[in-house]
């Protein structure tokens, strides 16, 4: 039953078209007017996806400008900086990457990254622009050519930086690379984080939710900023980092979408006759492999490696599903959806819509109204309906796309939503969420 029947297919469309207008800065949107006045990097991925919806050349836009802050080493940072600085903490000048080699000339941005959901959002323009024919599926194909290079550079970066070892796992040195910031996969990895002197800070976040509880207290914070600090003492030269930083985690999920989206990668290089596709290939084969070893034999579910502790992190999280995402051994996906369906996540008694929260409500981790650490992801929920939809899942993608528009019909467009209750949480008029809603509308 449709949770809110007065809202119609139309209305939520238009809805969300308006929320994006809004974010829309030009050439880049931003993830939210308010807490969120710049480009994050895998939102702008989600954003494309939408955006295609209604218009594939600012599809195409939205990608180049994230891949103009590519910096020289392949890496494409977690966030690009608009010129309204004063509104989010931590700032460029916060970051110091001003004085990293690899920073391109002119550009403000991060010194980390986030997961490469990009050529998954390259694939759906191409899909629109193939849909619409004409010039809209000449600029798609003429994009996939200009940006092919920009794309293998930031795989390559992930396979052979962030995977020293080769082991199929990338490694990530911030709990918000993972995308997933506070989720209790970080809890061990982050209390052995002991912060030296730091200079003083004053949060921003805070100032856009009704209740503290729902963001990482001070305490957390200082240690995410630690972490920041210690990076650009090194002006985040890559092998330093690894050297020095205090966090080093083999991300699972991080690694599950580069299996997914570099299968998609080499799939575009042989479209478009380009030789790298067998290296691509093997590459995805490779994080696939990786992320299918993690899987706990107790729990079914994938597992994350603190590198520094030397010991696996079993969690509740949604993050296990990492596999679904990944694609593979069809015994694996098989067991993990049914996990994905059972009591302890998406027929969790008392929910409002089946959709898996961050964490699952039946772990003593769990916190439904804070940040990674319970609530609903609306965003997370089209990733996991499009791994279904290419794995042939017809009946989950459709139980997904059901429950979310269900859900996103209350027309507020939240960060995140509360599973019990769905009360929307975090900020409103989210971009990649209004995203989320026009993808799963699709086709006007």
């Amino acid at each position: 039953m449709n949770a809110h029947p007065h809202v119609s297919t139309d209305e939520l469309r238009a809805a969300a078209m308006e929320v994006l207008r809004r974010n829309d800065l030009g050439t880049m949107t931003t993830a939210a007017p308010d807490l969120y006045p710049h480009m994050w990097s895998w939102d702008a991925a989600f954003v494309a996806i939408g955006l295609a919806r209604v218009s594939v050349p600012r599809a195409i836009t939205e990608l180049r400008t994230l891949l103009a802050a590519q910096w020289s080493s392949g890496m494409i940072p977690h966030i690009v900086f608009s010129d309204d600085e004063e509104r989010y903490f931590p700032g460029f000048d916060r970051w110091g990457t001003v004085t990293a080699e690899a920073l391109p000339e002119g550009v403000k941005s991060s010194g980390i990254c986030q997961p490469p959901v990009h050529v998954i959002a390259l694939q759906h323009i191409l899909d629109r622009g193939r849909e619409n024919g004409g010039s809209d599926q000449a600029a798609a194909e003429e994009f996939l050519r200009e940006s092919f290079d920009g794309w293998l550079a930031w795989h390559r970066w992930l396979a052979e930086v962030r995977d020293p070892d080769g082991v199929g796992l990338v490694e990530i040195h911030h709990g918000w690379e993972s995308g997933f910031d506070n989720s209790p996969r970080w809890d061990g990895p982050y209390a052995a984080i002991q912060p030296g002197e730091l200079e003083p800070f004053t949060r921003r976040d805070t100032l856009h939710v009704a209740d503290l509880r729902e963001r990482p207290d001070d305490a957390e914070y200082a240690k995410y900023l630690w972490l920041v600090q210690q990076m650009a003492s090194v002006g985040f030269d890559d092998q330093a980092v690894q050297e020095i930083v205090d966090f080093r985690v083999r991300d699972v999920f991080f690694s599950g979408i580069m299996a997914a989206s570099t299968e998609v990668l080499a799939t575009l290089a042989q479209e478009i006759g380009r030789p790298e596709a067998a290296e691509l290939r093997e590459m995805a084969a490779r994080f696939r492999r990786g992320v299918a070893s993690t899987v706990d034999p107790e729990t079914g579910l994938a597992r994350d490696y603190d590198v520094l502790a030397g010991k696996w992190i079993s969690t509740e999280t949604v993050s296990g599903f990492a596999p679904l995402v990944a694609g593979g051994d069809t015994a694996l996906l098989a067991s993990q959806r049914e996990l994905l369906l059972g009591k302890d996540w998406m027929g969790f008694p008392g929910m409002k819509f089946a959709l898996p929260p961050s964490t699952s409500p039946a772990s003593a981790a769990f916190r439904p109204r804070t940040y990674w650490r319970g609530p609903v992801w609306p965003f997370l929920n089209l990733l996991l309906g499009w791994a279904s939809a290419r794995d042939g899942q017809r009946d989950l993608y459709e139980a997904l796309r059901t429950e979310s528009l269900q859900q996103l019909s209350d027309l507020t467009f939240a960060e995140y939503y509360e599973p019990f209750t769905a009360e929307p949480l975090g900020s409103l008029a989210q971009a990649w969420t209004a995203a989320a809603a026009l993808e799963w509308l699709g086709r006007p």
